[in-house]
């Protein structure tokens, strides 16, 4: 009888074992926002993003709307065809809805050369500016038009630990760090949640930021949402956290030892 009893507390604390270090390890690795708190309900002020401004190299899509087809189409015609790989162009599907392939690319002087119109300065602009100055070169010859401008080539980089790295066009300019790193399949359980990198670069700067994913206050950074070509970089555990590789290994181990000694146990009865 005393055996038996024996056995099963041996057979239960081996499981337990197993069990809890399995829970301690995924949880160290996969929570986000570890601080929010958990019996109740959480809120805070959305901030207002700031605005990505145009940038030489950006490829728009202007259309123009008005209740004469031959003006539309005569506004609407021309552009260039966009650089785009066949990957990116399925990103940009799972992104936004797309938009067609031809538009504007804005050259070395920051302009754009539109039909009728001709050239206009949109670099340095944000897109809302963009489109307001669009309407007011449009409305010299046409009267109230309806104009839409958008990016075709917002890109963001999503590197390092992550299921799906990969650069992504979005056709939109209003991305966060959590859609972009969801469209990279998510970190893997060797991200570094709370030292994820973001590269940016803007007027002949480059400047760079690193998030913490454990902490509520990330949604308040001016770096929670990208801007055009930002690059985000998902640094291992490993290679940055040797002290708590080694605290892995001696979990681990201890876990095999403990292991070991329930089953010796359990044959010795």
């Amino acid at each position: 009888m005393k055996t038996t009893r024996f056995k099963n507390a041996a057979t239960l604390s081996l499981i337990g074992m197993l069990i809890f270090f399995s829970s301690c390890s995924s949880q160290r690795s996969l929570t986000y926002f570890k601080d929010l708190p958990e019996d109740s309900a959480f809120q805070t002020a959305i901030l207002k993003a700031h605005e990505p401004k145009i940038q030489i190299g950006d490829i728009l899509t202007i259309r123009v709307s008005s209740l004469d087809p031959v003006t539309n189409s005569m506004f609407n015609a021309g552009g260039v065809e966009s650089n785009i790989s066949d990957i990116t162009k399925i990103n940009m599907d799972m992104a936004a809805p797309a938009v067609g392939k031809e538009g504007y690319m804005v050259d070395k002087d920051g302009q754009i050369d539109y039909p009728v119109v001709g050239k206009v300065k949109l670099a340095g602009k944000t897109r809302s500016e963009a489109q307001d100055i669009m309407y007011q070169e449009v409305g010299k010859y046409v009267k109230d038009p309806i104009v839409s401008l958008r990016y075709l080539n917002f890109r963001v980089t999503v590197i390092g630990e992550v299921n799906r790295p990969g650069t992504f066009t979005i056709n939109d300019d209003h991305v966060s760090v959590l859609e972009a790193l969801g469209l990279a399949g998510d970190m893997s359980v060797f991200g570094k949640r709370k030292n994820v990198l973001v590269i940016r670069e803007e007027n002949n700067k480059r400047s760079m930021y690193r998030l913490d994913m454990n902490k509520k206050e990330v949604f308040n950074s001016p770096y929670f949402f990208l801007h055009q070509n930002d690059v985000v970089y998902v640094e291992p555990i490993r290679s940055r956290d040797p002290n708590g590789e080694r605290t892995l290994r001696i979990v681990s181990t201890i876990a095999t030892v403990g292991t070991a000694i329930s089953l010796i146990i359990l044959r010795a009865f």
